[in-house]
């Protein structure tokens, strides 16, 4: 169903309703108050991030969602909206699989962006959940909110939004726990243990992945996921024997595992993504096996036909972390560089830059300048 474009007419008007001033909108959106003015007087094009972040304050509710002003089209929407309001039928065989698409979108799209397709489905879904509806019908509605409402947590992590993050998350996990969904559950374990790696508290990491794995279902991707994620927290906390041991209950859980029907999807575990994981807990780890797994997760990624550019500036990262434990700055400096001007990196992933050119500049300090300034000039926010 379309809509017409936001406006910057209309970003204003929705704030305006919502009695905010340019700067206290500005510090609840976390965006700079020139940034909103030009965005409001058609200064800046509107991007889905900045749709995504007037949405997070003035809430889906907002003068942002008016019906169209064409009479007939907004009739015909109307017509559709109560035509979709019985939840019998494929309605909800349409949503599951609107789920499975975003789930999939969400290594080539920014997280910004995917985060204003999901609340566009949790919308719809909200609507859905007001309709009469059997037990089955129920149970299967909190599951598609639940996965859309733990997709929306990762999308905040990744942009650095952990307020929303923990909310969205806390809704999955009372969702799961009412529709009896194990998987959901572990999998918000997951998602909290990957935040708490990225901020650097490991031994936290380390707790909620192993109670990730207490509670998956022991043949689901959740429960490798964990105990991937487990390894490269004990990875950071310098914990050899356990790393080692986390990598080698990997290789068992992947090995005859078959290839999903779409590997892109988040929470099905692909048994490709093994080698890079190898690679970040190897390279954290300091093992000199690191730069060879990185090296072959890059050749296998760029000689894909499916292009995934996030994943191969994760693996520049982990090579160029690598190169430098092996004493190779200029080409860990260029792979680095790689990783930094593909603008695929997401907040969530900066410190990782942070880590690799501190490193360079220890044995090379123009070569850490270039890549510092680059990061700088690609990531000016």
């Amino acid at each position: 169903m379309e809509t017409e474009p936001i406006t910057g007419e209309r970003l204003r008007a929705a704030r305006e309703a919502a009695g905010l001033s340019l700067s206290a909108m500005a510090a609840r959106a976390y965006l700079s108050k020139p940034l909103l003015g030009m965005l409001e007087t058609g200064q800046r094009r509107i991007r889905p991030e900045h749709v995504a972040a007037y949405v997070a304050v003035l809430g889906p509710g907002s003068l942002l969602f008016t019906e169209s002003v064409n009479g007939e089209q907004a009739a015909t929407e109307w017509f559709q909206r109560v035509a979709a309001s019985d939840v019998g039928g494929d309605t909800l065989d349409r949503l599951e699989a609107a789920v499975d698409d975003l789930a999939s979108s969400y290594p080539t799209t920014s997280p910004g962006e995917l985060l204003v397709r999901i609340r566009q489905h949790l919308g719809y879904a909200a609507q859905l959940m007001e309709g009469k509806k059997t037990l089955t019908q129920h149970r299967r509605l909190l599951v598609a909110v639940g996965w859309l409402s733990l997709l929306a947590s990762t999308c905040h992590i990744d942009i650095g939004e952990l307020p929303a993050a923990a909310a969205r998350g806390h809704l999955a996990w009372n969702l799961a726990e009412e529709a009896e969904h194990r998987e959901i559950s572990a999998w918000c374990l997951e998602t909290r243990a990957w935040q708490q790696l990225t901020d650097g508290n490991f031994i936290a990491a380390a707790e909620l992945s192993r109670a990730a794995q207490a509670i998956a279902p022991e043949d689901s991707s959740a429960y490798i996921q964990a105990t991937a994620q487990e390894g490269r927290a004990l990875a950071r906390l310098g914990d050899s024997a356990g790393t080692y041991g986390a990598l080698r209950k990997v290789a068992r859980l992947v090995s005859g595992l078959h290839t999903p029907d779409r590997p892109e999807h988040h929470f099905r575990y692909d048994p490709a993504k093994s080698d890079a994981y190898v690679a970040t807990t190897l390279s954290w780890l300091g093992d000199p096996a690191a730069e060879s797994y990185a090296r072959n997760v890059l050749a296998d990624l760029t000689g894909s036909a499916s292009i995934r550019p996030r994943r191969i500036a994760s693996a520049n990262l982990d090579l160029g972390l690598a190169l430098v434990a092996a004493d190779k700055p200029d080409e860990a400096a260029d792979v680095a560089l790689a990783a930094v001007t593909s603008g695929r990196l997401v907040p969530s992933n900066y410190w990782r830059v942070s880590e690799v050119v501190a490193r360079i500049e220890d044995r090379d300090r123009a070569d850490a300048a270039t890549v510092r300034e680059a990061f700088r000039d690609t990531y000016p926010a």
